[in-house]
């Protein structure tokens, strides 16, 4: 059984799907103004292992991702510029090239962490149709307000707005409050109350404007969620129509603990006012990526993007190793020191695999002797079912390798298990092949063999070097001289 830590519930839940065997996944996707930094793409390494265990265990999954591209404001109380349209202002491009740079950057960023794909990718401002009749839903729910700049959702009408955040209404306007997170704008009727559709500022034409039965704007940003969610997984649009009544639950919905309070409170909001149902079972939310105990963020101007990991010689799945090694409810706090010994970890997996590969080519069908694999298969499985517990299943990982080097034998079967727990832990072994050196290489470790014999240690050492520039290493073991690829 998959035991999954429901936000909603704020307890472990033994997770059942509502169709068997198919699982229906949304993950916020990233507002594509400026890179993605390593806080960003950390919550979607745990969402990818998530996909990963539940393809392990057999589940189809139907992923949905967002893309927003229009609506997020620079402020949490739905004032200050567009971002996309504040970064195209910066840079004298258009919003919509602002919006695509910066998205084929992230799936770039998505492919070098080995990050499985979506299924479906749906842009924000594909969806504005849709959004639009999402909104006029809530108004004839009377969930709305107009103000001078926009249409509003009514907070106060929703008997359980803010359940996921665990405190009421009263409570969590009270908080937001206290925190400053959110100044209460005099047309504003609570504050918690969040734009549905935003007016073009006056004497200004913006880049992304449509049309609506209120005014010329643009949809806000928790509305886009709802629609997509509604649309791909939900089933309660038939075109641009919708049907709330035939809306489905969903089964699981991720993302950065950040979005906890306003975003994700308000996306159940905008949905289950219009349904009148369950909008998700499961909430699944990553906690933050720390620099010296500070939150790592683009508002405050201290990230780190992959390419600077790159720079510096670091592979990105190293960086993904490093995430594993933390759960992902737990914060992260990075360190060059502590990729470095990522790096080196990740490294010596890779040898392990290579090591597989070349004894696999022996004849060799002993048992372990010392612990089992199956017991340490047994032990892996049990630890991503914990709620996707990456560290001890990567303890798990180590006892094979551990156990492998103590006995060098039964490669096959070890390596096979190896691929088969990557299947969760995405670090590309599958990817990892022996390379036939060349015969000049060859005829170099004779050489250098020869040298050896006759004690001649320095030279012998320069053709090793020699042979390491070519991209290879020796290794002298007790049955002879092995030649791997240099990772």
């Amino acid at each position: 059984m998959l035991y999954l830590y429901n936000t909603l519930t704020k307890k472990k839940q033994v997770f059942k799907p509502i169709k068997d065997k198919l699982v229906g996944l949304y993950t916020c996707g990233p507002t594509v103004y400026s890179y993605a930094h390593i806080g960003n793409l950390r919550t979607y390494i745990f969402e990818d292992i998530l996909k990963r265990v539940l393809l392990y265990q057999g589940y189809k999954v139907k992923h949905v991702m967002n893309i927003t591209d229009v609506g997020h404001l620079t402020s949490d109380a739905d004032t200050g510029e567009d971002k996309i349209e504040k970064a195209a202002k910066k840079t004298k491009k258009s919003a919509f090239e602002i919006a695509e740079f910066y998205t084929k950057s992230f799936f770039n960023d998505c492919k070098k962490l080995n990050i499985l794909a979506p299924d479906i990718v749906a842009k924000a401002t594909d969806h504005i149709k849709e959004d639009i009749e999402l909104i006029k839903v809530l108004e004839k729910n009377n969930f709305t307000y107009q103000t001078s700049d926009g249409i509003y959702f009514d907070t106060s009408k929703l008997k359980d707005y803010g359940k996921l955040t665990g405190m009421n209404f009263k409570k969590l306007n009270e908080t937001l409050k206290a925190g400053a997170r959110i100044e209460l704008s005099p047309e504003k009727k609570n504050i918690t109350d969040f734009s549905l559709w935003k007016f073009s500022p006056k004497n200004s034409k913006r880049q992304m404007e449509w049309q609506s039965p209120w005014k010329i704007g643009f949809p806000g940003w928790h509305i886009e969620c709802s629609v997509i969610n509604l649309k791909y997984l939900g089933k309660a649009f038939k075109g641009k129509k919708l049907f709330p009544k035939k809306a489905q639950t969903i089964d699981i919905h991720t993302g950065g603990t950040d979005l906890i309070p306003i975003h994700h409170t308000n996306e159940i909001a905008q949905v289950e006012a219009v349904t009148n149902k369950k909008f998700v079972n499961f909430w699944l939310h990553g906690e933050f990526l720390v620099l010296k105990d500070a939150r790592m963020g683009k508002s405050i101007g201290n990230v780190i993007l992959i390419k600077n990991l790159e720079k510096l010689g670091f592979s990105p799945l190293a960086f993904r190793y490093l995430a594993l090694n933390s759960h992902y409810r737990a914060s992260l706090e990075f360190s060059l020191k502590a990729l470095e010994n990522a790096q080196e970890s990740l490294n010596n997996i890779y040898n392990f695999v290579l090591d597989c590969l070349i004894d696999k080519k022996k004849t060799d069908k002993q048992r372990s002797t010392t612990l089992s694999l199956k017991k340490i298969e047994k032990e892996f499985e049990k630890s991503i079912s914990n709620d996707l517990n990456t560290p001890k299943a990567l303890a798990a990982f180590w006892k094979l390798i551990r156990d492998y080097y103590q006995n060098r034998n039964n490669s096959k079967e070890f390596y096979e298990l190896a691929l088969k727990f990557d299947k969760v832990l995405g670090l590309g072994l599958d990817k990892i092949k022996l390379i036939t050196p060349s015969k000049k290489i060859k005829e170099l470790v004779k050489k250098r063999e020869q040298l050896r014999e006759i004690k001649e240690w320095t030279k012998a050492d320069k053709i090793r070097k020699i042979i390491e520039k070519s991209g290879f290493l020796i290794e002298d073991r007790k049955e002879g001289v092995i030649i791997k690829p240099k990772l």
